[in-house]
């Protein structure tokens, strides 16, 4: 807006300032031009030539009297008359003279001009009061540059443009689990060793125990019942098991148009919660989504600041409270911001706790009830999981469930650690879906959990 006011100023000056000098010029007449330089060399000891007109005079030199050299001033005085009378036929230069003729005007002024002159354009608008109507070149100049202000001061006023994320590909992530079945994958027939080596990877991927037992059981039925010969049949019999276990799930994110919705994040300390929703915001907003950021986390020092430069790169509102606060209250005004604004999502971040104190996991669920008061619409409870954790994750899963009722895993950190596995143990085992994956430190690197895709990147060599 500054910058607008400035450019206004600047170009009405520099419109407004040639008009004055003109008209300045106007009424003074020659005193403004500049005196003509001589042209040429001149001799030292002579005068240049002068640039006067004929019959004009220096400034202040008096005009001749016309009395004879050495004669008084009474004896060329015209006899007295009448006060204020001249007489006929005399001239104010002295007597013998024919009359003079008036003087024309300058060219350019006339009666109406306050010097005499004739009135300019200019000064009739300015004596009128109407508006100063400008040359169209110059009318098209100012409002191309005024057009051009106003356009980067909206820029500057809407939301930066984001881009859409790019997803990346499971198999070039997840080397390191799938580093866990090579000894598996490079059996080239179906003996004893093949399945030690098949429940070895399992469990060192940390499918769980009894997930394990369960699955070599239901695939060596398979491989009598279907008469399977070959190490590649039963890579293609273990991946119908897995993609099986995986696939009854809703892995969407709950999103009730017309509502406020509110998506609450939740988990132990480290495991990367508000990385997570700056991310997920970064997606919501460039999917077109109005999204409020809560720094619900008020214990943690710098996770109000760190989820403040999100909600710069997203474009988002950030509610925030002092340090220590009750994060209850800066879930609430998140709520009442994105109601009183249209947002389409609420995302609270919560404290990291440890699901072994039980007073920090009451507090947990005084948070969740804040959440859920009209205008807010609690449709996601999301727990995030750190895949390095391996089986400590399933029992983070279990407890933050029985407290707050979980609705999805975002899984974080799968693309550095062999401990992939857990997404099929908790699924498999709590029955709560894998909803969101971390693949990368980058903002695309957040995406959708996708069974059939993960399982193939897991088992193919």
């Amino acid at each position: 807006m500054t910058l607008l006011i400035v450019i206004l100023v600047a170009a009405v000056v520099l419109t407004i300032a040639p008009l004055a000098y003109t008209r300045a010029r106007r009424r003074r007449g020659p005193e403004l031009e500049p005196p003509a330089r001589p042209v040429g060399p001149t001799k030292a000891g002579t005068r240049p030539p002068s640039t006067r007109p004929p019959g004009t005079r220096p400034p202040g030199t008096r005009p001749p009297t016309g009395r004879p050299p050495g004669s008084s001033p009474s004896t060329s005085r015209p006899p007295a008359g009448p006060a204020g009378a001249r007489p006929t036929g005399a001239s104010p230069a002295g007597p013998g003279r024919g009359p003079v003729p008036p003087a024309e005007p300058p060219a350019g002024r006339g009666p109406g001009s306050p010097s005499g002159g004739t009135a300019s354009p200019v000064d009739d608008r300015e004596a009128t009061g109407a508006p100063v109507e400008f040359p169209a070149d110059l009318q098209a100049e100012i409002e191309a540059v005024l057009d051009e202000v106003e356009g980067e001061a909206l820029a500057e006023e809407e939301a930066p443009g984001l881009a859409p994320p790019v997803k990346p590909r499971f198999r070039d992530r997840i080397g390191r689990a799938r580093a866990v079945f090579s000894g598996f994958l490079s059996c080239t027939a179906i003996d004893q060793d093949t399945w030690d080596d098949l429940e070895e990877a399992l469990v060192r991927a940390d499918v769980g125990v009894t997930f394990t037992m369960t699955l070599l059981d239901e695939l060596r039925g398979r491989v009598k019942a279907e008469g399977i010969r070959t190490s590649q049949e039963l890579v293609e019999a273990l991946k119908a098991d897995l993609k099986k276990a995986l696939a009854s799930a809703d892995r969407g994110l709950r999103l009730d148009p017309g509502e406020t919705n509110v998506w609450l994040f939740v988990g132990v300390n480290g495991v990367g919660k508000t990385t997570t929703i700056g991310k997920l915001g970064y997606r919501e907003a460039a999917a077109g989504r109005r999204v409020v950021m809560a720094a619900g986390d008020t214990f943690r020092a710098a996770a109000a600041e760190q989820l403040e430069l999100w909600s710069q790169r997203v474009g988002a509102d950030l509610v925030r409270g002092a340090e220590g606060s009750d994060p209850g209250a800066v879930i609430f005004d998140a709520v009442q911001r994105g109601a009183s604004r249209g947002a389409d999502v609420v995302l609270g971040d919560t404290a990291g706790r440890l699901h072994t104190k039980v007073n920090l996991m009451e507090e947990l669920k005084k948070v969740r009830r804040v959440a859920e008061r009209p205008p807010g619409h609690l449709t996601e409870v999301l727990l995030v999981i750190d895949a390095t954790t391996g089986q400590n994750g399933l029992t983070q899963a279990k407890l933050f469930a029985e407290a707050v009722g979980v609705t999805g895993v975002v899984l974080t950190k799968l693309d550095g650690t062999a401990k992939g596995g857990i997404a099929l143990a908790i699924q498999t085992e709590l029955g709560i879906p894998i909803k969101l994956v971390g693949l990368g430190e980058t903002v695309d690197d957040l995406t959708e959990f996708d069974p059939d895709e993960f399982v193939d990147a897991l088992l193919d060599e």
